[in-house]
C-alpha cells in the first residue's frame, strides 16, 4: 500500500471517529419525538413538525415481509461468524427476521476497519482534525467564506422553514445553518457508505462492538416501522446519516416529520433534516438568542488563572475589566454565568463562553468544533471573527511532545490526567496550576516554551 493511500485510509477512520464522537457519544437530555416546543421559544403557533413515530401513515402496521436468509458469504471468515450470531441474538430477541436479513445481507469488509494493515486502522482521536491541527488550521477549512455566502443564501431561500423552526424549537437559525454547514456542507455530502455495513464493520473490528450492535438494532426498529426504506439508509464513515449526520439510536431520538408527509427524510429533505437538528439542539438546552460566546479584551497584568473552566456572573467578569472587543456593551444579564477560554493561550483570541458552546459540542465534543460552529452562525449574520490574530509565532507541540508534557505534569504532582497526546482541558488546567506555581502568566497554553518550563522544573 503506497504513503499516500494509507495516509488518506487513516484520515479517514480519524474522521470516522470524531463523526463517532460528535453524532452521538454526548448524549441530551432524553426527549420524545415530536416533542413541544423548547421553553421560552418566541411562540409556537407555526405547524408542528412530528417525530418519526408519530401516526402519520409512516407503516401501516404490517410487519415488514421479506427474505430471511441464508446470508451471502462476506468473504471474511470474522465477518460471517459475528453475522450469523448477531442475527440469532437478534431473532431471539424478537427481531423480525426478514428485518434482520435486510439489514445484514450483503455486508462486506471495508478496509477502513478490517484492513490486514494494521496502520490503517491504528490511527486514535489524537489524530482527528480536530486535536491534531493548530486551531488556526483547522478553522481554515471550516469557517470559509464559502461557506458564509452559502450559509446567507440558504437562509434566504429557506426562510419560512426557519421561520417555523425558531418558533417550534427555540434555535437560532444561523445556529441550525452552522450546524448544517460543519456536519454535511449543507447536504451536498452526506457519505457514501451504507450504514448497516459500516456498523457490521465497527462490530466485527470489535472496540466497540457494543455500541456498533445498539446502532443496528436501532436501524432494525427503523426499518421495521417503516421511518425509511433500505435503500435509504445511507452514511458517512461511522454510520452517521443524512443532512444531519444522526446515529441510529439519534434518528430515534430527535428526527423530525417537518413536512409531515409520514417520513422524517433527513437524507434527502432539508427541512425534514433541519428540524431534527433543531430539536437535537433544543433537546440539549439551546438558550434562544443567548450568545454561544463573545470574544474579549482583558486589561494588562490580567491574571489568566480565571481561565480555569469554571462560569462565574457575568457581572463578575465585568468587575475584572473584561469588554467586547468589538466595543459597547454585553448585552447579557448580569446574573448570567460564562466561562472564560483562551484557545491558544494568552496572546490569541480570548472568550467568554455561555451555554450554547456546550450545546454545540453535543454534536462533536471538541471546543474547535463548537468554536467554528459559532464562528460560522456569527459570520451567517455579517460578524466574522475573530477579531484578535492567532498567535502562529507560537511553536505548537507534537503529539508526541503532549504526551511528554503530560506525563512530566503528572510526575510533578499537577494531574495532567491520562498520557494521551490530546491537549484538552484536563492537560491545560494541570499546565495552569504548574504555571501558577512557577510565578508564570497562567494561560495553560501547550505550547514550546511551555514544554521546556515543565522540563526545566523536572530536571530534564
Amino acid at each position: 500500500m503506497n504513503d499516500l493511500k494509507l495516509k488518506s485510509q487513516r484520515w479517514v477512520y480519524a474522521a470516522a471517529l470524531s463523526a463517532l464522537i460528535g453524532a452521538c457519544a454526548a448524549t441530551p437530555q432524553t426527549s420524545e419525538p415530536g416533542a413541544s416546543p423548547a421553553p421560552g421559544a418566541p411562540g409556537a403557533e407555526a405547524p408542528q413538525p412530528q417525530g418519526p413515530g408519530d401516526p402519520t401513515g409512516t407503516s401501516d402496521g404490517t410487519p415488514y415481509a421479506g427474505p430471511t436468509g441464508p446470508f451471502t458469504p462476506s468473504g471474511n471468515l470474522s465477518m460471517d461468524r459475528w453475522r450469523e450470531d448477531f442475527a440469532n441474538r437478534a431473532r431471539s430477541k424478537g427481531e423480525n427476521p426478514a428485518v434482520v436479513y435486510a439489514i445484514l445481507e450483503g455486508i462486506s469488509p471495508l478496509e477502513l476497519y478490517l484492513s490486514e494493515d494494521v496502520g490503517v486502522a491504528s490511527t486514535g482521536i489524537a489524530d482527528q482534525a480536530e486535536f491534531a491541527k493548530a486551531i488556526w488550521e483547522y478553522l481554515r477549512t471550516a469557517v470559509t467564506n464559502s461557506r458564509f455566502e452559502t450559509g446567507q443564501q440558504k437562509l434566504r431561500e429557506l426562510s419560512p422553514t426557519f421561520d417555523t423552526l425558531e418558533q417550534t424549537y427555540g434555535v437560532n437559525r444561523e445556529a441550525i445553518a452552522a450546524i448544517w454547514a460543519m456536519e454535511t456542507n449543507f447536504g451536498s455530502y452526506i457519505g457514501n457508505y451504507d450504514a448497516a455495513n459500516t456498523l457490521s464493520n465497527m462490530a466485527v473490528e470489535g472496540r466497540r462492538r457494543s455500541f456498533a450492535e445498539n446502532q443496528l438494532y436501532a436501524l432494525m426498529e427503523i426499518l421495521e416501522k417503516g421511518f425509511a426504506d433500505r435503500e435509504q439508509l445511507g452514511s458517512g464513515w461511522a454510520g452517521a446519516m443524512g443532512q444531519t449526520q444522526f446515529m441510529p439510536t439519534t434518528y430515534l431520538a430527535y428526527a423530525q416529520d417537518y413536512d409531515r408527509d409520514g417520513h422524517a427524510d433527513i437524507w434527502a429533505n432539508a427541512p425534514d433534516a433541519l428540524a431534527s437538528a433543531a430539536n437535537y439542539l433544543s433537546s440539549s438546552g439551546y438558550v434562544f438568542d443567548e450568545p454561544w460566546g463573545i470574544e474579549i479584551l482583558a486589561p494588562a497584568n490580567f491574571d489568566w488563572s480565571y481561565a480555569d473552566g469554571n462560569e462565574r456572573r457575568m457581572a463578575t467578569w465585568k468587575s475584572l475589566g473584561l469588554s467586547p472587543i468589538r466595543g459597547g456593551g454585553f448585552d447579557v444579564d448580569d446574573n448570567t454565568y460564562a466561562e472564560l477560554w483562551l484557545p491558544a493561550g494568552a496572546e490569541g483570541p480570548k472568550y467568554l463562553l455561555f451555554k450554547n458552546f456546550n450545546v454545540f459540542k453535543t454534536y462533536n465534543n471538541a471546543d474547535s468544533y463548537a468554536l467554528a460552529v459559532g464562528l460560522l452562525a456569527d459570520g451567517m449574520e455579517g460578524k466574522y471573527g475573530p477579531v484578535a490574530a492567532w498567535p502562529k509565532h507560537i511553536e505548537r507541540l507534537s503529539t508526541q511532545e503532549v504526551m511528554t508534557l503530560q506525563e512530566t505534569l503528572n510526575d510533578l504532582g499537577f494531574e495532567a490526567g491520562p498520557v494521551d497526546g490530546i491537549p484538552g482541558r484536563g492537560t491545560k488546567a494541570a499546565l495552569q496550576r504548574f504555571q501558577k506555581a512557577q510565578g508564570m502568566p497562567a494561560d495553560g497554553y501547550p505550547s514550546g516554551p511551555a514544554l521546556d518550563a515543565v522540563l526545566a522544573a523536572a530536571g530534564s
